[in-house]
């Protein structure tokens, strides 16, 4: 049910970081890492299933809206997340997002 802005006694701008604000540029994270960083904790903490879905539900899009900024490692077998990290220009591989395909 809606409830009136009045009922509020601090409404703030919806503002979000930019990925060189939140990720180490010399570190690979999975979107569970983040997702903690996202919202200013250790990429490491625990976290109950609900948490970390309600983090992923706004890291996700977050990561999709700066696809420019990073760069992905596909995951080491089928059991494991891939893992992004920015794109500075200076990591080994081609970080431009083109394929040899193009």
């Amino acid at each position: 049910m809606p409830v009136p802005k009045s009922e509020f006694e601090d409404l703030r701008p919806l503002t979000f970081r930019d990925p060189e604000e939140v990720l180490d540029p010399d570190e690979m994270y999975t979107v569970y890492e983040i997702a903690r960083l996202f919202q200013g904790l250790d990429p490491g903490q625990d976290l109950d299933p609900t948490t970390e879905n309600i983090l992923l539900d706004w890291t996700i899009p977050w990561v999709l809206d700066n696809a420019e900024s990073f760069v992905f490692a596909e995951p080491a077998d089928d059991a494991e997340p891939g893992h992004y990290g920015l794109a500075t220009g200076d990591a080994g591989g081609d970080e431009s997002g083109s394929t040899a395909d193009e």
